[in-house]
């Protein structure tokens, strides 16, 4: 076992796996600099989603490591890996995961509550977020009654609510519009260099990729250093440009 970089706050060496014998990750190998917002890019089906899960604790990988600030985490188990989601990764999936019978602000606070944040800071710390995501107004509203812009701007504000140390981001505007995608990006990228948080962003959109300080490109589960990527003007119509990374 070798340890990983000092200056890796995510490091993972030669990971495999596969779905029901159809191989998601074929030997990938990367490491996370501290406060660095890395984009890894590829078409869907690529592995982007099951490398993110690897790496966040969610699934343990059949071969390979992962290391989280020199800890291994390929080797914990279930309780330890959960409470490690919990108390230093955010995350942000493509769909809201919203509870619905919790009002806005009580979305957002839920995994400080869950952490045993007083109920006083919790809600302090998540009406920040809101206003600064420009949903404070609908903090009383329930997910149901939302747009589904909102219900994602919801998610972010979860993620950066509970300071974490770094936010997997799973394709999170890609239900959005054009417009949407933009703003949510922005508050995600300025938000997490303005804390010094490391955010994995999967994507399989040039524009969202190019906010990101650096790119990865995986296809068919291998790390590729030339990714086709469709470039969107919106939600529909998408054109294909390749990015090099």
């Amino acid at each position: 076992m070798v340890a990983p970089p000092d200056n890796d706050v995510i490091w993972a060496r030669s990971l495999h796996h596969s779905h029901n014998g159809s191989p998601g990750l074929a030997g990938v190998s990367l490491g996370v600099r501290d406060g660095e917002v890395l984009a890894v890019t590829g078409p869907r089906g690529s592995g982007k989603t099951t490398l993110l899960h690897c790496l966040s604790g969610q699934l343990v990988p059949e071969q390979g490591e992962v290391w989280f600030n020199s800890v291994p985490v390929h080797t914990m188990g279930p309780r330890l890996r959960e409470r490690l989601r919990r108390d230093r990764f955010g995350w942000i999936a493509a769909e809201p995961q919203l509870v619905p019978e919790l009002s806005t602000w009580e979305n957002t606070a839920l995994p400080l509550l869950l952490r045993g944040v007083s109920h006083r800071a919790a809600k302090k710390a998540a009406t920040e977020w809101l206003e600064r995501l420009d949903i404070g107004p609908l903090a009383r509203k329930r997910p149901h009654a939302l747009l589904q812009s909102q219900r994602q701007r919801i998610s972010v504000a979860r993620a950066l609510a509970a300071s974490p140390s770094v936010i997997f981001a799973d394709e999170p505007t890609a239900t959005l519009h054009r417009a949407e995608r933009a703003q949510l990006l922005r508050t995600l990228t300025t938000a997490a260099r303005s804390h010094g948080i490391t955010v994995v962003l999967a994507t399989h959109d040039a524009e969202v990729a190019a906010l990101a300080d650096r790119v990865i490109g995986l296809l068919d589960g291998r790390r590729v250093t030339n990714v086709p990527l469709p470039a969107a003007s919106d939600t529909e119509g998408r054109s294909a440009c390749s990015l090099s990374v």
